[in-house]
């Protein structure tokens, strides 16, 4: 009677497989737990439920035909691939593009950009309980759609960039009512932060919750927002400027706790300064052509070639090797932003609650197309 009291149950760790169904790992991302309650001891992500060979496709199909395949991506935010791959492969030919052809790409990336933030607060928001700005955040991702579908005929999978140029000179109207949506989107992003900049809810939620370090985030290899986030200043376009970024004014938003709000918070900045790119580029919008002269059948010297760009995940680069005058890549590498960020998640999930977890997947904003490729 009075000897110690025996504990009640065992203690022991649990091993919970989260998701690949689970709404926030997007349907293919599965991530192994181990568990002490609710508490995170570990988490292992696994990948592959959307592999599809994209690297050993670009091998088989001619340099102008892998374009398509890069849509299929980071699939919400397709411009911003394909102008990382005509980029690369600008610079292995040595091809200058005309300013105008420059200028468009730039507006159809920040477009992208600022259409791929709006899907990711969308759903992160959600994933917190948060079901308003879903609905707000889409009705401005249709209009910029709409802008697309009115370019090149899609919405999604755009094949919108040319080696050289982009394929279409833009339609009548377009310019106007691309820059009637610009003028209205920043105080759609004030609504945004209305609800949830100081919503108690969404900061108990986010402050200080997946905190990265700069120090960590460099280590690992970590680009775009969850860089940014812990306060590293360093974007593709203002340190290695491609097509005419150097021409433009802009800001890199920047956090200083590297925790899931701060990396909110960037992103909220990043479509301001996007919306700000736009508006600059129809205002210089040059005239001229829209394409490089380029050969019809394109023969690239032996060699090989890496470029990036700031895609709104990250730094999104191409590593192409080839033959002499080949007509195809031997071999292409991508260097998605998803697949490095992603393995951070560990390290920033390690001791918080399986609520939490949600939250950083959320954070990371990551895309599984590219991910598996």
């Amino acid at each position: 009677m009075g000897g110690p009291l025996e504990p009640l149950f065992d203690v022991e760790e649990m091993e919970l497989s989260f998701g690949p169904q689970h709404p926030s790992t997007h349907g293919v991302l599965r991530v192994m737990l181990k568990l002490d309650g609710e508490k995170i001891m570990d988490a292992k992500p696994i990948i592959g439920y959307l592999h599809r060979g994209t690297e050993k496709l670009f091998e088989t199909e001619p340099f102008p035909q892998c374009i398509p395949h890069t849509d299929r991506l980071d699939y919400v935010a397709s411009a911003t691939n394909n102008q990382g791959f005509v980029v690369t492969m600008e610079k292995l030919l040595g091809i200058t593009i005309p300013p105008r052809a420059a200028y468009i790409r730039m507006i159809l990336a920040e477009l992208g950009r600022i259409s791929s933030h709006l899907v990711w607060l969308a759903t992160h928001a959600i994933d917190l309980g948060a079901i308003t700005p879903f609905f707000y955040n889409f009705r401005e991702r249709e209009e910029i759609l709409d802008l697309f579908e009115a370019y090149c005929g899609a919405r999604l999978t755009l094949n919108t960039m040319r080696i050289g140029g982009v394929p279409f000179e833009l339609p009548d109207g377009w310019v106007d009512r691309c820059s009637d949506f610009i003028d209205r989107f920043p105080a759609h992003v004030d609504e945004y932060e209305q609800l949830l900049t100081e919503n108690r809810i969404w900061k108990r939620r986010t402050v200080g919750v997946g905190v990265i370090s700069a120090e960590e985030a460099i280590e690992m290899g970590l680009t775009g927002p969850p860089l940014r986030g812990s306060g590293v200043k360093w974007d593709i376009r203002k340190v290695f400027p491609y097509d005419h970024y150097d021409e433009i004014d802009f800001e890199i938003p920047v956090g200083t706790n590297g925790d899931t709000y701060d990396r909110y918070l960037v992103r909220l900045q990043e479509m301001r300064q996007s919306a700000r790119i736009v508006r600059q580029c129809l205002d210089k919008l040059p005239d001229g052509p829209v394409i490089a002269k380029v050969p019809k059948v394109l023969r690239a010297p032996e060699g090989m070639v890496y470029a990036s760009v700031e895609a709104p995940k990250g730094e999104l680069g191409y590593f192409i090797v080839t033959t002499p005058k080949g007509t195809k890549p031997y071999r292409c590498h991508v260097r998605p932003p998803s697949f490095i960020n992603l393995q951070a998640l560990p390290e920033m999930v390690q001791g918080l609650l399986v609520a939490d977890l949600v939250a950083v997947i959320g954070t990371l904003d990551i895309v599984l197309g590219e991910i598996d490729r």
